[in-house]
């Protein structure tokens, strides 16, 4: 068997042991007689697996106990709704700054329930960088401030907890969460999609403040508010059971690696080898300002399309798949999650510089 380098954005690769663990379960898990698959959500065997998952990731992120999580379906994209109808219920209005293309997305949404207001964007420069805001710059009756950490296609991570005082920050962290530590208490919600680094596509992870559950909207469509998740021990409905377990598979990897501060340490290492390279290389160079760069997501480019599409072709056939830049901005892009090893960016690097020489 030959597994392939894959750096895609989401989808991605998940830590070889916790598929290693998943398939020599894939028929039996435990002595239960079936598969995770095929176990009822009410079943003692599954909310044992349920509540170790949910136990790890608040060990793992140190997640307080006034903090409800919640393991939800739809994908970040319904966030972007379940948010304002939940908690635009005050003032009727949120702040936002725009850094890209989810992030704008929720913005937008949000404007079908109140006053949605930008605060500030990156879109002047392509979004290669993250707006530099102070705390003067919200409005103090706004019912939460909306940013996405970090910014999947574009390549861009804060670099500092925008300061909201009274008013509830809100994240995606969908492409950064689990990557190193974040204070959860600077937040009245943390959301994620689990595609990136958690698990298969089909989970939401939401970090919740609980004084901010139990206000939604009159107009709120019961799945759509956190209070019937929370209330239900995110049983309202059948969940994405299997996603969930391999979440929790995930976790226990992470744990057993050494946290989040190891996982920080990794991928610095990671990203500092790709950065330095493009910062040398005559023909690469990364498109976000140094001090924003992401450590999970790194754009670059030739500034040549018929060289950009060579090198994504010519880097599949050797093993590095999912290259290909986002089709709203081209060029390439190099996704190193949590389950990447270093040697895979190590062996990226040797054939770009290969490559280099040999179409120079």
């Amino acid at each position: 068997m030959a597994r392939v380098y894959n750096f895609s954005a989401g989808p991605s690769m998940l830590p070889e042991e916790v598929l290693k663990t998943a398939a020599d379960e894939m028929l039996e898990y435990g002595t239960s007689g079936q598969s995770v698959m095929e176990m009822s959500h009410r079943s003692k065997e599954y909310q044992a697996i349920f509540d170790e998952a949910e136990a790890n990731l608040r060990e793992i992120m140190n997640i307080p106990d006034d903090y409800a999580v919640l393991f939800l379906q739809g994908g970040a994209s319904t966030q972007f709704a379940m948010l304002p109808l939940n908690l635009m219920n005050k003032n009727k209005k949120a702040d936002f700054i725009v850094t890209g293309q989810w992030a704008n997305k929720a913005y937008q949404e949000a404007a079908r329930y109140g006053e949605a207001r930008l605060v500030a964007s990156s879109k002047d420069k392509t979004f290669s960088y993250i707006p530099k805001v102070a705390a003067e710059d919200f409005d103090k009756d706004a019912d939460y401030v909306h940013i996405c950490f970090n910014n999947t296609i574009y390549g861009t991570k804060y670099n500092y907890i925008p300061e909201t005082g009274d008013v509830p920050l809100v994240a995606d962290i969908s492409s950064c969460i689990l990557s190193e530590p974040i204070d959860v208490t600077k937040f009245g919600v943390l959301y994620a999609g689990a595609q990136k680094n958690v698990a298969p596509a089909g989970v939401t992870i939401v970090i919740i403040r609980k004084d901010l559950i139990g206000n939604a909207m009159d107009i709120t469509p019961t799945m759509l508010k956190y209070e019937t998740h929370s209330e239900n021990g995110s049983m309202f409905n059948t969940p994405p059971c299997y996603s969930i377990y391999i979440a929790g598979l995930t976790f226990k990897w992470i744990k057993k690696m050494g946290g989040l501060e190891k996982m920080k340490e990794l991928n610095e290492k990671k990203a500092k080898i790709l950065y330095d390279f493009l910062d040398n290389s005559k023909m690469f160079k990364g498109t976000v300002v140094a001090e924003d760069r992401s450590l999970m997501n790194v754009p670059f480019i030739t500034g040549n399309d018929e060289l950009d599409a060579k090198f994504v072709a010519e880097s599949k056939k050797a093993g590095f798949v999912n290259l290909k830049g986002h089709r709203s901005v081209g060029g390439m892009r190099a996704s190193i999650y949590n389950a990447m090893p270093i040697e895979g960016v190590e062996k990226l690097v040797e054939f770009m510089k290969k490559f280099e020489e040999e179409n120079a």
